[in-house]
């Protein structure tokens, strides 16, 4: 999730909290956005992403009701605090759903009603643990596999061989592909960053296959008169007749073309990720294995296959496009050696 700019200046000491209220509507005119509408307003202007527009408003509006749909004009740092301790003392939310609920609140003060509520003081917080990542062996990976079919296992062995995360893996155009390079272009991965990781060999052929389906899927919608993909950040108005350029297109594109009911656009969005993640999930149990293993344990698999394979750990960074090699290094901590590779003493009589 994308970090907070710096705050607003605070309150001055002694004076009342007061938080602006949207304009009166002037009679006859456009009524003003209403608060929900103003919040994605504001995501949208920062380039913040449609995942974390929907998490936002998800936490405003619980924030909302919890206080009996109060405004938040009429409140500010003690229902905040009061909403936060609920959620780690009753519901007992995890420490980073607790810190996402306040990082959307903070974004509605600071962002779209322009105060900075100050300092939250005795805030109950959830302590977060030390978790370490949940890895499959390399027979389990190939289990698993073995469960899927099509585009499905396509995406799948894409995650574990490319370490591509979900939402990367989904985000593929045709041209990010670089068969004579042997690598993939992540456009606008995690943190709104590119970067390149490997192509493996062996998907290779079967990647040409599913652009050549994607080919004729494409020709087909452009012959019904339409055939246009999604681009964000205007660059369908910088690049002319990009949306319907083939180049654009999604590698793994939906089944059947989004219509817009009002203007009859039509268009192909990619495979929505809720298809592989049920696909992922029921291989996982026909496989037999009693691990809580998803999409993303594909990524930790990667990355902890590459350093068994004693690959340097700041190629393997690059390759998952961490920030920092200390994110990296927790796959060091379940390598299939034991801990720190010391043999159990149990192994030795």
């Amino acid at each position: 999730m994308k970090p907070f700019p710096s705050p607003a200046p605070a309150v001055p000491a002694g004076k009342p909290f007061q938080v602006p209220r949207a304009p009166e509507p002037v009679a006859g005119g456009p009524k003003p956005p209403k608060l929900l509408d103003r919040l994605s307003a504001a995501l949208r202007a920062r380039h913040y992403s449609a995942s974390t527009d929907k998490t936002y408003r998800h936490w405003v509006k619980r924030f909302l009701a919890f206080h009996d749909m109060r405004h938040p004009a009429s409140m500010g740092a003690p229902e905040i605090n009061a909403f936060l301790s609920h959620l780690a003392s009753i519901e007992r939310v995890s420490a980073s759903t607790q810190n996402q609920a306040l990082s959307a609140l903070l974004f509605l003060y600071r962002r779209v009603l322009g105060v900075d509520i100050g300092e939250l003081g005795d805030v109950v917080r959830a302590r977060k643990p030390y978790r370490l990542p949940i890895v499959m062996t390399r027979e389990e990976v190939r289990a698993v596999l073995s469960h899927l079919h099509g585009d499905r296992w396509l995406m799948a062995s894409l995650l574990y061989g490319a370490g591509l995360r979900l939402q990367e893996c989904l985000n593929l155009r045709v041209q990010d592909i670089d068969f004579n390079g042997n690598r993939i272009l992540i456009r606008d991965g995690k943190g709104r960053h590119d970067r390149y990781t490997m192509l493996p060999n062996t998907l290779k052929e079967l990647l040409r296959r599913q652009i050549l389906e994607v080919k004729r899927i494409h020709d087909q919608d452009l012959a019904d008169g339409f055939g246009q993909v999604s681009m964000e950040y205007a660059l369908a108005r910088k690049f002319a007749g990009s949306p319907a350029d083939f180049r654009w297109q999604w590698v793994f594109p939906q089944e059947r073309r989004w219509v817009n009911r009002d203007t009859g656009e039509q268009g192909r969005h990619h495979l929505d990720p809720t298809i592989l993640q049920k696909s992922v999930h029921d291989a996982v149990i026909a496989a037999g294995i009693a691990k809580r293993a998803s999409c993303h344990t594909f990524r930790h698999s990667f990355a902890t296959h590459l350093l068994e394979a004693n690959h340097d750990i700041r190629t393997i960074q690059e390759l998952l496009g961490h920030r920092s090699v200390r994110t990296t290094q927790i796959y060091t901590h379940v390598l299939n050696r034991g801990p720190s590779g010391v043999a159990s003493p149990a192994d030795l009589l």
